[in-house]
């Protein structure tokens, strides 16, 4: 493969709300290292990548469910979230370097720009009267990452060790409901929400410390070909949102990528990647937690463009083939990616 580094960026976007609940599960699982193409190559990186996710369509299991068939639970005496949608923009810079063939090590700070509206606990029939509003516009929680390849002589095999920190704003509110906790969390500014707390899962970050763990392989397998693997496995083992009533902890998140990379042309590489996320169910007080598990599969086409003497430009379009979700979940029907990245 090319001797470019890249970012992987694996963001989750949960709802839920104070007295307002909200729920959703899938984030972009994209595997952007694949996408630029691993390397044993030293010097330094640096990118910026660009993510579109746009929940509109709520899903139960592995069928799509219109929100009055959810608001349904309510005119029952239920009391189900029905949500509308979550448009999440993801801007990501990078920053890599590798002393040697055998080692890199990776920065990547997000910026999160996300819109929620959610009609509450409303019943049937819903109205543009029932939906709440609000927007998360902040840095989210940074992560650093450490690869090892010197395993085999081709440094084909790589091992990850990483963590992420607890960098963008999170809360929610207190045990008493008198206040807060965390650090500024965002609130609804709009419609019969308004002035209650966004969801811990949509702040902009977890308020969680978490280790993060991979490996990836890649292999020619023709002339023209090819051919990579690569999986990671993120889980909160330090938790800033502690206190009895108003706890929070994320649900363990794992992916796996495969896929296929053309490389007749260097200059232009058309790939394929499937990608699989599984996330367990958020915990604590402050969780939504029987809507926030699930399991879902992209197919991702894209291509890698040499634009200029070591730098590329990447773009993808993940389709959803398979979703698995607990509870009531906000789900995108494509996601997009577009990444630049320069060597030196």
């Amino acid at each position: 493969m090319k001797k470019h580094y890249s970012i992987l960026v694996a963001l989750l976007a949960t709802v839920p709300a104070s007295a307002v609940f909200a729920c959703a599960t899938c984030g972009c699982s994209l595997s952007s290292d694949a996408a630029m193409g691993y390397s044993a190559s030293t010097g330094w990186m640096v990118s910026l990548q660009y993510d579109y996710l746009n929940q509109n369509q709520l899903r139960l299991g592995s069928s799509s469910i219109s929100p009055a068939q959810v608001a349904a639970i309510n005119n029952a005496g239920g009391n189900q979230e029905v949500e509308n949608g979550t448009i999440n923009r993801y801007v990501t810079l990078g920053l890599g370097y590798a002393p040697s063939a055998d080692w890199n090590f990776k920065l990547m700070v997000p910026y999160i720009d996300r819109s929620h509206t959610t009609y509450g606990s409303a019943s049937n029939p819903l109205s543009s009267g029932d939906l709440s509003g609000a927007t998360v516009s902040s840095l989210g929680d940074i992560k650093f990452i450490t690869s090892y390849q010197g395993l085999l002589p081709t440094h084909n095999l790589g091992f990850q060790l990483g963590v992420k920190l607890p960098t963008g704003n999170y809360g929610g509110p207190n045990a008493a409901g008198t206040g807060t906790v965390g650090r500024d969390p965002v609130s609804f500014t709009s419609g019969p929400g308004t002035g209650s707390l966004l969801d811990t899962s949509l702040q902009a970050g977890t308020g969680s410390t978490d280790l993060i763990v991979g490996a990836y392989y890649y292999q020619p397998v023709s002339q023209n070909f090819d051919a990579f693997v690569n999986g990671q496995f993120q889980a909160a083992v330090m938790q800033r949102l502690d206190q009895a009533g108003a706890d929070y902890r994320p649900g363990n998140l794992a992916t796996v990528s495969f896929g296929l990379r053309y490389e007749a042309n260097p200059d232009i590489v058309p790939q394929l990647q499937m990608n699989i996320t599984r996330k367990s169910q958020d915990q604590g007080a402050l969780a939504d937690t029987a809507d926030t598990a699930g399991t879902v599969a992209y197919l991702s086409p894209g291509v890698t463009v040499a634009v200029a003497k070591d730098t590329h430009l990447y773009a993808f379009l993940q389709l959803p083939v398979y979703s698995k979700l607990a509870g009531y979940q906000l789900f995108p029907r494509w996601v997009a990616t577009v990444g630049l990245s320069h060597s030196f």
